[in-house]
């Protein structure tokens, strides 16, 4: 199946492609940082795998779910540099130092597990592949990656924000992935198809949440909340509810929108689209505030 962007972006960098209105038609805001698939020869030529190696890191064609909200005129943010040159979900000092050479030594470094387990800001292995890359980079490298990319995209998203804060009073950032199925939680239940991240609370409300959760139940989808993802930098970045502002990471099964190698779009791709449309239109009418006055009696 062959697919194409609905519409021309109004603006085109190496870090993004983004499709908004001249004017914002609500508080949503989309976001697609892992579907990025510009693979410049320079970033082949480094990599000690193939090429479909560093795709496993791509959330596979999943800016194509985004597309029919393009057409209805939300802003959609699309990742172009993919995430094996530089992870837009991670902070900027989430660097593996033993994957660096030139590393300033007051450079201040923040840690965690994904960086751990070698998937930090530059993701360096996979299961299977222990070592993404033939030699460490230096860090002048991991600064123009940062300035011509990272930062770009976050200021992008930033400006998108507060843009519909100013219009709408608040704004409601949905950043989009997608995940391997994944196993049921127990026996004799089903698995969840999308999962829900708020940073446990920390980026949007309960109220948004619990409404996300019953547009897919509705369209027959179990949605998870915050296992076993909570959301990452992305969100904890854009994600400040006392400043009206509010972020949900949206996790999509690749099986239920990628064919049976989860390569390419497969038929399920146009229901999905439906019920991540539904969910954005539901945010887009809903207050995110969890504080409404009690009824008179």
């Amino acid at each position: 199946m062959a697919y194409s962007a609905p519409t021309v972006p109004v603006e085109s960098t190496a870090a993004y492609d983004l499709y908004r209105p001249e004017t914002l038609s609500g508080p949503v805001i989309i976001s697609v940082p892992h579907a990025g698939r510009d693979y410049d020869a320079t970033l082949l030529a480094q990599a000690r795998v193939r090429r479909e190696i560093l795709q496993r890191l791509e959330d596979r064609w999943a800016d194509l779910i985004a597309h029919p909200l393009i057409g209805r005129g939300w802003p959609v943010l699309v990742a172009r540099a993919p995430r094996a040159m530089i992870d837009l979900n991670r902070h900027e000092r989430e660097v593996d130092p033993g994957m660096v050479t030139g590393l300033p030594r007051d450079f201040p470094l923040q840690g965690s597990a994904k960086l751990r387990g070698g998937l930090g800001l530059i993701p360096r292995r996979l299961p299977g592949a222990h070592e993404l890359w033939q030699r460490s980079l230096a860090w002048a490298e991991v600064e123009r990656r940062i300035a011509q990319v990272h930062r770009p995209y976050h200021a992008a998203l930033e400006r998108l924000m507060r843009e519909a804060r100013d219009n709408y009073g608040h704004a409601i950032l949905v950043d989009l992935h997608s995940m391997p199925p994944l196993p049921p939680p127990a026996a004799g239940q089903g698995a969840p198809a999308l999962v829900l991240g708020d940073r446990f609370g920390r980026t949007a409300s309960a109220r948004l949440m619990t409404l996300a959760a019953d547009v897919a139940d509705g369209h027959g989808l179990l949605a998870a909340q915050n296992h076993p993802y909570a959301g990452d930098h992305m969100i904890e970045r854009h994600g400040r509810p006392a400043h009206g502002l509010y972020a949900i990471q949206l996790e999509c099964d690749r099986s239920l929108y990628l064919d049976e190698a989860l390569d390419g779009p497969g038929m399920g791709l146009a229901q999905l689209q439906r019920v991540v449309s539904a969910i954005v239109e539901a945010l887009a009418h809903e207050l995110p505030r969890s504080d409404y006055a009690l009824a008179a009696e």
